[in-house]
């Protein structure tokens, strides 16, 4: 799953069908169907069998399931569900430690939310799982738990922010951001993903169908940057052919990495047409 491009990836929440049927025909790049803080405990078992259904029929994209953290008392059931009904991937709450990754990689790809304080100090162990496909930031408990003040710039977060993105990237795995809360403030919400892409995140998680757009946009690669890549690595072909070692591209040094840089645009380009 994580060679797939992943710009917006939407929570849904499991008691509401209608949602979850709307999800379907939304171009997010993947689904989260949540059974934890987007759920009342009253409407944890009735949830459940609502993903357990919606699992049962074909999706045009990835659908990963949110379960209830260790220790709660839906966690097992919760597991069981993931692993038997057909998720792509579960999503564990407040993971803090290597050892509660470990212990629930059963399979399926674990994408580990880092949304405590432990969880940032222990970002790098969990992501060195093997199981761990990624890491998605929790932000709202997580400014919670640093007893820090709202800012439009998340200037008290940003240290831990690029804490998960170092994390995720020296292991492979995919960075994602954490959800924008206020739905009525696109211009914020637009602020906020650039920010995110600009700190290395590979994409968002989103709340609300009328951030996917937003999102898939300022994550993705438009048809002008693939052109200059393309462009870049075809400048890059005929100086090697010619022998050199380096070549020259719009009056900028291309090496090999700037190659495999553009490589990896066209290649997201590609994997999202």
């Amino acid at each position: 799953m994580t060679s797939r491009p992943l710009r917006s990836v939407l929570y849904v929440p499991g008691d509401k069908p209608r949602a979850i049927e709307k999800a379907r025909t939304l171009t997010a790049d993947a689904v989260i169907l949540d059974l934890e803080d987007a759920v009342a405990p009253e409407h944890k078992a009735q949830a459940r069998e609502n993903v357990r259904d919606a699992l049962g029929t074909r999706w045009p994209v990835p659908v990963l399931v949110r379960v209830n953290g260790l220790g709660t008392p839906w966690e097992h059931d919760d597991r069981e569900l993931a692993l038997t009904a057909g998720a792509a991937g579960i999503v564990l709450p407040k993971v803090e430690d290597a050892r509660a990754a470990q212990e629930l990689s059963l399979g399926l790809p674990l994408w580990a939310m880092i949304e405590t304080p432990l969880s940032v100090l222990s970002a790098a162990q969990i992501a060195a799982v093997p199981g761990v496909a990624g890491l998605l930031v929790g932000a709202n408990d997580l400014a919670r738990a640093l007893r820090t003040r709202p800012h439009p710039e998340r200037t008290p977060l940003l240290h831990a922010l690029s804490s998960v993105v170092l994390a995720a990237r020296a292991h492979g795995k995919l960075p994602l951001d954490a959800v924008f809360n206020d739905v009525r403030d696109p211009d914020g919400f637009q602020r906020e993903c650039v920010q995110g892409r600009t700190l290395g995140f590979a994409g968002k998680t989103v709340i609300h169908p009328d951030q996917i757009g937003p999102a898939n946009a300022t994550y993705g690669v438009s048809d002008t940057e693939a052109d200059a890549a393309r462009a870049l690595i075809a400048a890059w072909n005929e100086a090697r052919a010619e022998g050199k070692s380096v070549a020259t591209h719009r009056g900028a040094l291309v090496e090999q990495m700037h190659v495999d840089e553009a490589q990896e645009l066209v290649e997201l380009w590609e994997g999202t047409r």
